[in-house]
């Protein structure tokens, strides 16, 4: 039986919960010193740049110290939390034995015993497939030797996965390097990385500027801007002497802000990265923005029919369901508008899928989760999918890799009462939809001025590879999808 005694503390660091992101906020422990917790249990929720995600412990346990309160930001690599494991003797890193050989079949002479492998041979913390950042997979250790290279020049394990054990992983995750070699990767957060890669700058010539060497924004402005000519250097004017005069005083500290009548926030997480990347989508690709009213009284009857059918029972069937739909549509006659600009590669990459995103306001701020392969989904799968995707987002629990991806997104503004926006494109797209509210208005309809619900839709695209007939194409039909619903039919 295990005691107490025979436990030896180890360090549970903060990972990389998402290529290339360096801090996360600790939201919320589950844990307390005491605690006992096993291989897997949740013990912590953080936030990063993209997401709020909740982190697993790799091993069993008890809970000696949290190591930082709710609410702190820490850099990834840090350690978060101290356990207790079971079995002192064991060194760091040798949490998993060996796989046992099989036993040889008993009419067989016993094989001579095997020497007892040294521990640097032991296999390191870290390697059974968990969580983004804890390790590797078994299987991704594996290496066809290099030509020319005798197995015993390789290296032994803990050479591989020793004190800089979360750089060399890291550098196998997000540096595609092998085992062994840890490739450099700059520090920079995704929206710096963007930017970067639409001005044609390698961030690997930067010196950075930023805390803990992480490269900023300016960092990536100054590699791109033409260098400054040098000053004439002119003789130094003869400096009179000053008169005497009354001691220069000093400026008043600036006396701190009223708590009772402002309220600061701090811009970080989610918000953070949201605003980092509408100022890179704003001010590298050219928007153009196209409008079209439409009366999508035919629309809404088809939604309330569909609330009754029974393959739809307890979905989400709403207008968006069906301008969802039509944008598909709209997206299969015109594959041109489903495409990304390549700055590195100067080419323009047409998208044979649709991740379709959908704009969604949280309490974190604005993110833009997707359906992958919307385009081949029926109309009962998109409404499950729109179901899922809105209560996941509402309830924070977005995961990173449903933010990534996205192709075109639709913002529906409408739901706050306003007729249209010029939206701003999600960075890496090429379209974005905005839906404006559902008025009942005058309308004349079949020659006559009725009362008719419409509604006011806004495209906005990529100048650089969607022009103006390209465009209005798929906006006009998408408006006249929802002013003949039965053209989902006849056009699919």
């Amino acid at each position: 039986m295990t005691t107490m005694t025979d436990a030896s503390p180890r360090e549970f660091k903060m990972p990389d919960v998402g290529e290339g992101l360096t801090e996360a906020e600790i939201l919320k422990w589950y844990v307390q010193p005491g605690d006992t917790v096993t291989d897997g249990q949740i013990v912590c929720e953080v936030e990063t740049a993209k997401a709020a995600v909740e982190l697993p412990i790799p091993y069993d346990g008890v809970v000696r110290a949290l190591h930082f309160p709710e609410g702190t930001t820490v850099d990834v690599g840090t350690s978060i939390i101290a356990v207790d494991v079971a079995g002192g003797a064991a060194p760091a890193g040798a949490d998993e034995a060996a796989p046992a050989e099989p036993a040889a079949p008993a009419a067989e002479p016993k094989p001579a015993a095997k020497p007892v492998a040294a521990p640097a041979t032991k296999k390191p913390e870290g390697r059974k497939p968990v969580l983004v950042g804890y390790g590797v997979a078994e299987s991704s250790t594996k290496r066809r030797p290099r030509k020319g290279v005798p197995a015993a020049a390789a290296p032994a394990e803990d050479t591989l996965y020793g004190a800089s054990a979360l750089q060399g992983i890291q550098g196998d995750l997000n540096g595609h390097g092998q085992h062994g070699v840890t490739v450099a990767r700059p520090l920079a957060k995704p929206p710096v990385r963007k930017l970067a890669k639409d001005l044609g700058v390698d961030l690997a010539t930067i010196t950075p500027s930023g805390p803990d060497g992480i490269i900023t924004r300016e960092d990536v402005h100054a590699a791109v801007a033409p260098p400054k000519a040098p000053e004439p250097v002119t003789a130094p004017a003869p400096v009179a002497p000053a008169p005497s005069a009354a001691p220069v005083q000093t400026p008043a500290p600036v006396a701190s802000y009223d708590s009772a009548r402002e309220t600061r926030v701090p811009v970080k997480g989610v918000r953070k990265a949201t605003a980092a990347a509408m100022v890179g989508s704003a001010f590298t690709a050219p928007h153009v923005t196209e409008f079209v009213t439409v009366d999508v009284t035919r629309t809404m009857k088809l939604v309330e029919e569909l609330k009754q059918d029974k393959e739809l029972a307890g979905l989400r069937v709403n207008p968006l369901l069906l301008i969802a739909r039509a944008l598909l549509v709209a997206i299969r006659r015109n594959p041109d508008i489903n495409a990304t600009w390549d700055e590195a590669a100067q080419e323009i990459v047409v998208k044979h899928y649709v991740n379709l995103g959908i704009a969604a306001a949280t309490p974190r701020g604005l993110i833009v989760p997707n359906i992958k392969d919307a385009h081949a989904k029926t109309l009962p799968e998109l409404a499950q999918s729109l179901s899922e995707l809105v209560s996941t987002a509402k309830e924070g629990r977005t995961s990173p890799g449903a933010m990534q991806g996205g192709t075109v997104t639709i913002t529906n503004v409408g739901v706050f009462g306003i007729d249209t926006g010029t939206p701003i494109l999600n960075p890496g797209e090429s379209a974005i939809l905005a839906v404006g509210s559902i008025r009942l208005q005058p309308w004349v309809h079949k020659g006559k001025v009725k009362p008719r619900q419409v509604t006011t839709l806004a495209l906005s695209f990529d100048h650089r590879l969607v022009d103006g007939e390209l465009g209005s194409k798929v906006l006009a039909d998408v408006a006249a999808i929802l002013e003949q619903p039965k053209r989902l039919i006849t056009w699919a």
